[in-house]
């Protein structure tokens, strides 16, 4: 079904402060899994890991988020420069956004009012006014510009530079870069601290997390990944989420399909995971007693109970899955 595009102020005002009514789910346990080559959303159940519904989206999703209320799903579709509302509740896509050319990653603001999205091909940063559905301003950062992060407090907006090698450290006050730190190859997406004191950055081709001082920006650290049986060039990291007490890191390491449990103090690895082919994004649930997997070359998802760092379950979905997020 052709999707009708949002196009007027009110409409998009409407689409996110509808008031909540018996109609509308939240905490569904649903897991929904992006599938890059299907142009969909798969919808699993979070107990049997059935299929509820496949949702039709625009061309490559890829990158997905919550809303603040909980009650929409934000999902890239890259090809066709937007990103599309999945009313939970309904299970459909109910509105969609313009975010200029090629996006692939994206993060709300503190307020939740704006998004920012990585556009690669023209190495910018759009920021989209959700209610007003339009660009208000466009950031120019390194090339190919991937990952997507606002700090916990909303002051530092930071992303990746895949080519350049270089995390943007952006003030979205003002949208202008204060700060540009080289890190490893290839720097894909961020996970941080709960207090915003370290950031932590996946290098693809450098094997390794870079860790950022959130104050003064400078590197902290690094951690190395090196699981047996596997050169060095397949160990690519790229999906990294953290506890919210930040006390573990999980690191999808890509080829080497593993992901990797670190203890965040010490920087040490705990344990390597082995899961499907191209072990691509994690996603925890809300209380941390699974994490999940998006394995893109095997087109499922492992499910993994972090209690024992144990893969109880994998589930067949789309193909080119992408990102997972958990309706918990």
């Amino acid at each position: 079904m052709q999707l009708k595009k949002m196009t007027t102020a009110l409409a998009a005002s409407l689409l996110l402060t509808l008031p909540m009514s018996a109609a509308q789910a939240k905490d569904t346990g649903y897991i929904f899994v992006s599938s890059e080559n299907d142009n969909a959303v798969t919808v699993l159940d979070g107990k049997t890991y059935t299929v509820v519904k496949t949702i039709p989206t625009g061309e490559r999703p890829r990158d997905m988020k919550l809303s603040s209320d909980r009650e929409k799903i934000f999902v890239i579709a890259s090809n066709s420069e937007r990103i599309d509302i999945i009313d939970i509740a309904k299970l459909e896509v109910v509105g969609s956004i313009e975010v200029g050319e090629d996006p692939e990653m994206f993060d709300f603001s503190k307020d939740g009012s704006k998004v920012y999205v990585s556009n690669e091909d023209d190495g910018e940063v759009s920021v989209v006014d959700i209610a007003k559905n339009e660009i208000v301003a466009k950031i120019e950062v390194g090339e190919e510009p991937e990952g997507v992060m606002m700090s916990p407090d909303g002051t530092h907006l930071y992303v990746t530079s895949e080519v350049a090698n270089m995390v943007h450290v952006i003030d979205p006050a003002t949208n202008e870069i204060f700060a540009n730190v080289v890190v490893g190859n290839r720097p894909r997406r961020f996970a941080s601290t709960p207090d915003g004191s370290e950031i932590w950055v996946t290098n693809e081709l450098g094997g390794a997390v870079t860790i950022l001082d959130g104050k003064t920006n400078e590197i902290k650290g690094t951690v190395a990944f090196a699981p047996k049986g596997f050169r060095a060039e397949d160990v690519t990291p790229v999906g990294i989420t953290m506890t919210g007490d930040g006390k573990t890191a999980y690191v999808t390491l890509g080829r080497a399909n593993h992901f990797a449990v670190v203890d965040v103090a010490s920087r040490e690895v705990k344990d390597y995971v082995l899961v499907g082919q191209r072990a691509w994004g994690a996603t925890l649930s809300r209380d941390e007693s699974r994490l999940v997997i998006v394995n893109g070359l095997s087109d499922d998802i492992s499910i993994v109970d972090t209690a024992s760092n144990k893969v109880t379950r994998s589930v067949p979905v789309g193909r080119v899955p992408h990102t997972a997020v958990i309706d918990d």
